[in-house]
């Protein structure tokens, strides 16, 4: 038995069962969601209050009823050919872990503002970075842009979330104190160990691209080293089997291929390298590459030794960039060896530097 039009009808079990509609499937087909209760009226009054929040989003957002996990699964297809390796497995990694748990059975049109403030939450409750909310909040964001571009959704609840601003953190370089006492561990430091630091140090390079860096990558009779690849361990995406996988890829961005010249102690060093050499990497294991996280490991050795406890590999590049400001040296070379895609990007990465180069100016005029 129902009553015409409003679809509440009683079962066999006695209950009574109100359906409302929740969008369509893409092929048309209505999906329809339920509410009991034990009496006609207790069934109506549930029911009105989800036929008016599904009419609302459906006019808002759209009529699509996608589960979230099948739009995931169709936008990471459609973007997978068109981004590095790298950035693909970054991307299924998050979606996995961070995004799916909470949105997996959503339906795409259910996705409103409340939705994303919702996940939002669960993050800060989780206690996640806010460099990774950032992240990940927009991988959302272009997951669901891609649905209204193809016309799933009339909007992207995205759009209407506003990230508090970010503060920059200080660039934290080894003081000049603090490198000196590195240089003098160095000194007693094995060829294989010590010359990822020296190369760091020296060229600014980044742990990948030293990781990377291979014989033919340097030209002895020009003085200059080739930057052209850069080795990553990224999450597989082959979800049930390892964990990751080591990656050779070009660098993120053009600016980021580039010509270092050498100084006269790289040039020694790498001198010296090539009479030991045992396969084509510069910095090798067993003849095949080392990964970073392996230089990384022998990094933090030589740094505990050295009595330089809580320091990361990525300083010695902020070491280099603010050794170079500190001599005067001009931002546009800097920059380029760095493989910054733009001056301004070393300028806001160097600012504390610089400033402290424009108050020794003052206080040479006062």
């Amino acid at each position: 038995m129902s009553r015409r039009g409003e679809n509440i009808y009683k079962r066999k079990d006695g209950r009574w069962e109100g359906r409302y509609q929740k969008g369509r499937t893409p092929d048309g087909k209505i999906k329809y969601g339920s509410v009991y209760g034990r009496s006609y009226q207790e069934t109506k009054y549930k029911l009105y209050p989800l036929k008016i929040k599904y009419q609302r989003l459906i006019s808002m957002h759209g009529t699509c009823a996608i589960p979230f996990y099948q739009w995931a699964n169709h936008w990471l297809t459609t973007i997978r050919g068109t981004i590095k390796p790298a950035t693909y497995a970054s991307y299924d990694y998050k979606m996995i872990h961070f995004i799916l748990p909470m949105l997996n059975d959503t339906y795409l049109n259910e996705l409103d503002e409340a939705a994303i403030k919702g996940l939002l939450d669960s993050w800060k409750a989780k206690q996640f970075k806010e460099s990774t909310i950032r992240v990940v909040f927009q991988e959302l964001k272009s997951c669901l842009s891609l649905a209204v571009k193809q016309g799933y959704l009339v909007s992207n609840p995205c759009d209407q979330i506003v990230l508090p601003k970010q503060d920059k953190k200080r660039v934290c370089a080894l003081s000049k104190k603090e490198q000196a006492m590195l240089e003098r561990t160095l000194a007693d430091t094995p060829l294989n160990k010590r010359l990822p630091v020296i190369l760091a140090l020296q060229t600014g390079m980044r742990i990948g691209e030293i990781a990377a860096l291979q014989w033919k990558n340097v030209d002895f009779d020009s003085n200059v080293i080739h930057v052209e690849h850069t080795f990553q361990r990224i999450p597989s995406v082959d979800r049930g089997q390892k964990a990751s996988e080591l990656v050779l890829s070009s660098p993120k961005t053009s600016a980021s291929k580039r010509l270092i010249p050498m100084s006269r102690r790289v040039r020694q060093e790498l001198l010296k390298a090539r009479e030991q050499r045992t396969g084509s990497f510069i910095i090798s294991t067993k003849g095949g590459p080392s990964e970073p996280r392996l230089i990384g490991y022998h990094f933090h050795q030589l740094m505990k030794k050295a009595q330089l406890i809580g320091k990361h590999f990525h300083q010695l590049r902020h070491t280099f960039a603010t050794r170079c400001v500190e001599r005067n040296r001009d931002i546009a070379s800097i920059s380029a060896l760095l493989g910054h895609s733009s001056t301004q990007m070393t300028l806001d990465t160097y600012s504390s530097a610089l400033l402290e180069q424009r108050m020794k100016v003052i206080e040479s005029i006062a």
